[in-house]
C-alpha cells in the first residue's frame, strides 16, 4: 500500500532524470564558457537558462508517461481500492477516445492527446528549474567553498543534498498553481476540450472557485515532497559523478 505507484514513478523518474541532469551539465558548461568569453557579466545567468533548457527537453520526451501516472492517481481517487490499469494501458487506452470521439483526418493528431497538457506542464516545470538553479548552483558552490580542499563523498552529498532541498522547496511553492492547473488539464476526460484547454484559461477557473486557496491547493504536500526529492537525486547523481571522476583520474 505504502508504494503503491512506484512503479510508475520510476518508469518517469528514471528516463526523465537520465535526460536532464546530463543535459543541464552538458548545456551549463557551454553557456559559461560561451559567456565568460563573450559576456562574463550574464555568466551567472548561465544555470538558469541551462536548467530551463535541459528540463524543456526532458519533459517533451517523457510526458506521455507522466500523463498516464496523473491518470491513474485520477482513476484510483475515483474508484478508491480497485486497480488502476498499468502505465502502458493507459496511454494506450487514450488513443481509442480519440479516435472515436474526433474527426482528425491526420492520423498523427490523435496522438496529440498524448501530450494533453504539455503546455501547462513545461509552464510548471521550467519557471522550476529556473528558481531551483538560481538558487542551488550558488548555495552548493558556497557550502563547497565552507568544506574546502577535503572533498570527498560524505561532503559532496551532505552539501548538495542541502542545497537541493531547500532550492526544490522554494521552488516547488513559487510554481505550485502551475502544478494545479497542470493537473486540471491531465484529468479532463473530454479529449475534445482537452486540446482546447489553456493554462491561463484553466488558471482563471481555478482562480474563480477557490481563488488562493485554490491555486494553492496542495502546496504543502507538493513541498514536502519536492524538497527532498531534488536534495537526493541531485546528491546522488553529484556524488556518482564524483566516484566516476575519482576513478578515471586514478586508472
Amino acid at each position: 500500500m505504502l508504494w503503491r505507484g512506484t512503479g510508475a514513478g520510476l518508469a518517469l523518474a528514471v528516463p526523465t532524470v537520465g535526460i536532464y541532469l546530463p543535459c543541464y551539465d552538458i548545456f551549463r558548461n557551454q553557456i559559461e564558457e560561451f559567456t565568460a568569453q563573450n559576456a562574463p557579466s550574464l555568466t551567472p545567468c548561465a544555470p538558469v537558462l541551462a536548467g530551463s533548457l535541459a528540463r524543456s527537453l526532458a519533459c517533451t520526451s517523457c510526458y506521455p508517461i507522466e500523463l498516464a501516472r496523473t491518470r491513474m492517481q485520477a482513476f484510483k481517487h475515483i474508484h478508491g481500492d480497485k486497480k488502476p490499469p498499468g502505465v502502458w494501458k493507459t496511454l494506450i487506452d487514450i488513443l481509442p477516445q480519440v479516435k472515436s470521439t474526433t474527426s482528425f483526418n491526420n492520423s498523427l493528431q490523435s496522438y496529440r492527446v498524448l501530450w494533453t497538457g504539455l503546455g501547462a506542464q513545461l509552464v510548471r516545470d521550467v519557471p522550476f528549474s529556473a528558481i531551483c538553479f538560481s538558487i542551488l548552483e550558488p548555495l552548493r558552490r558556497k557550502l563547497l567553498i565552507l568544506v574546502g580542499d577535503e572533498v570527498n563523498v560524505a561532503n559532496v552529498l551532505v552539501t548538495n543534498f542541502s542545497a537541493g532541498f531547500v532550492a526544490g522547496s522554494i521552488a516547488a511553492a513559487a510554481t505550485c498553481p502551475f502544478d494545479v492547473a497542470k493537473t486540471r488539464r491531465q484529468i479532463e476526460k473530454d479529449p475534445r476540450r482537452a486540446l482546447k484547454m489553456t493554462t491561463r484559461r484553466t488558471l482563471l477557473e481555478v482562480w474563480r472557485g477557490g481563488r488562493m486557496k485554490g491555486l494553492f491547493t496542495g502546496v504543502g504536500p507538493r513541498v514536502g515532497r519536492a524538497g527532498p526529492s531534488v536534495g537526493i537525486v541531485f546528491s546522488f547523481y553529484e556524488v556518482v559523478k564524483h566516484i566516476m571522476h575519482h576513478h578515471y583520474a586514478l586508472s
